[in-house]
């Protein structure tokens, strides 16, 4: 049996926030805020982690492809399809009114 290529999504990660949250989506790029220092991979651990529960898929089944040490990141994603992985980070966007 064919397995399917992961899902890609990128993402930029504003770290030291005081919670996790998706902000917004602009150009093809998730803004996330991660409540983590950039420092020894804890903010990549804890973007991972927030990915895991808002995607309701295991942690081993993302992966960061590209920009580990970089604000902006390719995350892919097995075992799921991009429509969903968008519905379920479109689940826990702010309201377009609520302040950011």
């Amino acid at each position: 049996m064919k397995q399917e290529p992961p899902t890609r999504i990128v993402v930029q990660v504003l770290p030291k926030a005081r919670q996790n949250r998706v902000m917004r989506y602009a150009d093809g790029v998730w803004h996330l805020r991660i409540a983590a220092l950039p420092v020894e991979g804890k903010a990549n651990q804890k973007l991972v982690q927030f990915l895991s529960e808002v995607l309701e898929i295991s942690k081993a089944n993302l992966t960061i492809e590209k920009g580990f040490t970089a604000k902006k990141k390719v995350i892919a994603i097995k075992g799921t399809t991009q429509d969903r992985v968008i519905t379920q980070l479109k689940k826990v966007l702010p309201a377009p009114d609520s302040p950011a």
